[in-house]
């Protein structure tokens, strides 16, 4: 099909998979993500762990990735990167971050804003030793976010980490870990026809969460 603006501008779908309504939900916004992600592990959606990250820099500059969620509690959202990466670096000089999940087979999307910071030692430790050998020689030996002259380089830097380690512990760089996101806000969006989706939205305000419905 050739691409046009007007192919474009007709792609669209009408949801009827489920509502979202005020007496369905739990009353604590953590709970209910954590029901949703069930839902969503439930229907074998492929990585249903996989969110969008949005940093800024300390001019309000924005950058988006996608990352994976690796823990959730009544803590927050925890994810793990090298914290020397362009979203370490925004991360240092702006501590605020939001998430988006989207499932869409299940017509949902959750958005989380938050404030960052980094997990304790321990924790990122546990986890960088749950990892495969192999993802745990990459973390050594990617300058994550530096320009690198070639892929070579980093294909003989793991060559040489895992000669090097064969039979022993590969310590944590480091500058490798984890952070965890505190949400002060949690959006939950539950596509419905005609696109007059559900939207409850969960804020935090001096120490409870207020429930709302916004328009679509």
């Amino acid at each position: 099909m050739e691409l046009t603006k007007e192919n474009i501008q007709n792609l669209r779908q009408d949801y009827l998979a489920a509502e979202l309504t005020e007496q369905d939900i739990d009353r604590n916004p953590v709970v209910q993500f954590q029901n949703w992600f069930k839902d969503a592990i439930d229907a074998q959606l492929y990585e249903p762990n996989v969110m969008t990250l949005a940093t800024s820099d300390r001019f309000g500059k924005p950058s988006a990735r996608i990352v994976l969620l690796k823990g959730v509690d009544n803590d927050g959202f925890v994810f793990f990167t090298n914290y020397e990466s362009s979203k370490g670096q925004h991360l240092l000089e702006n501590p605020q971050a939001a998430l988006v999940f989207f499932w869409a087979e299940l017509q949902r999307q959750v958005r989380v804003e938050g404030v960052v910071s980094k997990v304790a030692d321990e924790v990122s430790d546990a986890y960088f030793h749950s990892r495969p050998a192999g993802s745990q020689i990459g973390a050594l030996a990617s300058p994550q976010s530096k320009v690198i002259g070639d892929r070579s380089l980093l294909e003989t830097k793991v060559t040489e980490l895992t000669a090097q380690y064969t039979g022993r512990e590969i310590p944590r760089p480091l500058n490798w870990g984890g952070y965890l996101v505190e949400p002060t806000k949690i959006e939950f969006w539950q596509g419905r026809s005609s696109r007059l989706h559900d939207r409850i939205v969960y804020e935090l305000i001096d120490g409870s969460w207020i429930i709302n419905r916004l328009a679509p």
